[in-house]
């Protein structure tokens, strides 16, 4: 098992929209950046990941699991890039906003702190384990 961080933009895709999309889950499309389309191509079905608002909110809001391979992104008409698609598998009990993550020491190696650009990163097993303590979350 592998552990993830997937950021979106609220008003373009939310939470709430990809709770709604049940079971069926949704294509993490419109990747464009070639270490986050990277990332996608090393998840596995059954990986999970963190689903985090950017922009305004800055928290993560969700878990989310892998659901479907790697496979072409529609929306890329160079046909260069690809996604995966994810299905909601909870809310966090308690969100976790970027500040309490940049607050915390053992925190400071984790992607989302070192490469706060990047849309799809990892997390390591400790970083998870600390991450769903702090959102009071378990799966």
């Amino acid at each position: 098992m592998q552990y993830w961080l997937l950021k979106s933009e609220p008003s373009s895709w939310s939470w709430q929209d990809q709770l709604d999309r049940g079971d069926a889950g949704e294509g993490w499309d419109g990747v464009r950046n070639y270490q986050a389309s990277n990332n996608m191509k090393a998840m596995q079905i059954g990986d999970l990941a963190f689903f985090y608002h950017s922009v305004n909110e800055k928290q993560i809001v969700g878990i989310v699991e892998i659901c479907a391979l790697y496979h072409p992104d529609p929306t890329d008409a160079s046909g260069r890039f690809g996604m995966v698609t994810v299905k909601a598998v909870k809310n966090v009990s308690k969100p976790v906003t970027l500040a309490s993550i940049k607050a915390d020491e053992r925190l400071q190696d984790m992607a989302l702190v070192r490469q706060a650009r990047l849309s799809v990163t990892p997390v390591t097993e400790p970083q998870w384990r600390i991450i769903m303590d702090m959102a009071e979350t378990t799966i």
